[in-house]
């Protein structure tokens, strides 16, 4: 067997294809039934995050198993190794380090003092645009601000703006605009005034496709509107490491934010990149936010394995992935200011671990990633969780909830949680043909139509969860649980001995695209095109 299969890699595995294989006679219900302890046994709390993961296909035997792996995978060096700024990123030979950015300890480095610098620019100028000091070309105070980014640029300001919703208090709107379809731009532009709109343009080369056209785009609907082109810089600011380009496009070399290339675009929300976050939400928001997540950071530091939350989250993952061929993993919020959540935790998980090939460049022969989806709240339960409860796949849920309410409306968010609880029971407990038989049974039908249709209402059950609990949706709390997130990320990585900090993958479309777009305008392909993209670039192209 070739050494870089998983198998060969760790010498337990043979213990962990029989716990699968001691699981498939035993059930979770039944494992409840007989330590009455289990619930506790399996929760722990951290960072504000209380996470229950009674509901998994584990045991003392099944953990234990799954630690001994995880030390074989040298995880605890290799938290250390990304803690200490060591070139985890090794295809790039550059560290991942985006704990920096919400570390609250001095500056102890050179990195550490330019991200403290950032932060105060990034406080005098949200209080300039707060307090009303800073005006747009017709001497009005900023009522809007459009981040204008794509992937790690906007999925995380994005989410972490609509979850802080109850925090926005400063009369300034956010917006948010991706898409190179024009439509994006447009529907957001209808309903803003130019004369009190201030634009984010948030990308590390200034090039960016989707980036470049919606900024130049959003240029042109500026001038248009009377604004000279000397005062464009009253309506524009930039996050990116490329000052020429943005002070081309009439961007003050004051007004632009760094970025750098220690931190991948997918963990930049702690930095500049959180700019629409601190003005949406305050500083001080902004700065609870990285704080919460400073302290998941000193969690997965310092907690033995066995009691690390993100380890462990990573070892269930891990588990079901390579002993269950579990294909995708569902993120259910049952929150609705949580509804971005999945949607970021896809480019978060999928960029990072989509990989076909380990640290070394052997092609792996396991696999590596999940297909991570969801939506939120009650939501999903009319749409998908017909398949989560009775179809033939096994997908692990994670369920995530805030106690406390979100609205004034309490009546209703106990209606929510009872909800989320019940489907993480109904996962767990289902419906055998004899339940379904009863109930049929109750309900007046004769022998005949039980026996027909009782099969239709059994659900099988016995299908895993976590449950994730946070007091209140507050910027703590959040930030913690996207750190998390990252850390579980992290570890996965190193036990498929992968490089979760690049992402080659999405670079050949753009690459092909710079091709296709002239060739839509010329009608002409290359012979060696296949037929079906000349066929396409033809009809779009309008011949």
């Amino acid at each position: 067997m070739p050494e870089h299969t998983l198998a060969a890699r760790y010498s337990n595995w043979t213990v962990l294809r029989e716990r699968r294989k001691f699981w498939e006679q035993h059930s979770l219900s039944e494992a409840f039934r007989r330590d009455p302890e289990r619930a506790r046994r399996y929760s722990l709390t951290a960072a504000g995050i209380f996470l229950d993961y009674s509901k998994n296909h584990v045991d003392a035997e099944t953990l234990q198993a799954l630690l001994s792996l995880a030390q074989e995978a040298d995880l605890g060096n290799a938290i250390a190794d990304l803690q200490a700024g060591k070139p985890v990123n090794n295809t790039e030979q550059r560290p991942a380090l985006h704990t920096i950015l919400r570390s609250q300890s001095q500056p102890a480095d050179d990195r550490g003092a330019t991200v403290a610098a950032a932060l105060e620019k990034m406080a005098a100028f949200v209080s300039s645009v707060h307090s009303g000091k800073w005006r747009g070309f017709s001497d009005k105070p900023i009522s809007d601000v459009v981040n204008i980014g794509i992937g790690g640029s906007d999925l995380g300001p994005r989410m972490v703006t609509r979850a802080l919703r109850g925090y926005l208090n400063n009369g300034v709107q956010v917006h948010f605009v991706a898409n190179v379809d024009g439509a994006d731009l447009c529907d957001t532009l209808a309903a803003l005034n130019p004369e009190t709109t201030l634009f984010i343009v948030a990308s590390k080369s200034f090039s960016t496709l989707e980036t470049r056209e919606n900024a130049f785009s959003a240029r042109r609907w500026t001038l248009a509107s009377g604004c000279p082109e000397a005062e464009l810089q009253r309506h524009y600011v930039a996050v990116s490491s490329n000052i020429d380009a943005a002070q081309r496009f009439g961007i003050a070399a004051d007004n632009i934010f760094p970025m750098w290339d220690w931190v991948g675009g997918r963990y930049s929300l702690w930095s500049a990149i959180g700019l629409p976050i601190a003005l949406a939400a305050g500083m001080e928001n902004f700065n609870a936010l990285r704080r919460g997540a400073a302290n998941m950071d000193t969690h997965f530091s310092e907690a033995p394995l066995e009691s690390n939350m993100p380890v462990l989250l990573a070892l269930i993952t891990f588990w079901y992935s390579e002993f269950w061929q579990a294909q995708s993993q569902a993120i259910l919020p049952y929150a609705q200011r949580l509804a971005q959540l999945p949607a970021y935790l896809q480019q978060l998980d999928m960029e990072s671990l989509g990989k076909g090939v380990d640290r070394e460049g052997i092609a792996v022969d396991y696999q590596t990633g999940l297909i991570l989806w969801g939506t939120e709240g009650t939501n999903g339960q009319h749409s998908f969780h017909q398949l989560l409860h009775q179809g033939t796949r096994l997908v692990p849920v994670d369920f995530i909830a805030s106690r406390q309410p979100m609205s004034e409306l309490d009546g209703q968010h106990r209606h929510l949680l009872a909800c989320c609880i019940s489907q993480s029971q109904a996962l767990l407990a289902g419906k055998s043909l004899a339940q379904a038989g009863q109930e049929l049974r109750a309900k007046g039908l004769g022998d005949a139509e039980v026996a027909a249709l009782a099969p239709h209402k059994v659900i099988p059950g016995n299908r895993p969860s976590n449950t994730l609990l946070m007091e209140n949706l507050s910027p703590e709390t959040l930030g913690a649980l996207i750190a998390l997130y990252e850390h579980k990320v992290y570890c996965l990585s190193v036990l498929w001995n992968i490089n979760a900090f690049d992402q080659w993958g999405v670079e050949l479309g753009k690459q092909l695209g710079t091709a296709i777009h002239p060739a839509m305008q010329s009608g002409e392909c290359p012979e060696d095109w296949d037929g079906s993209t000349r066929q396409l670039v033809k009809l779009m192209a309008g011949d």
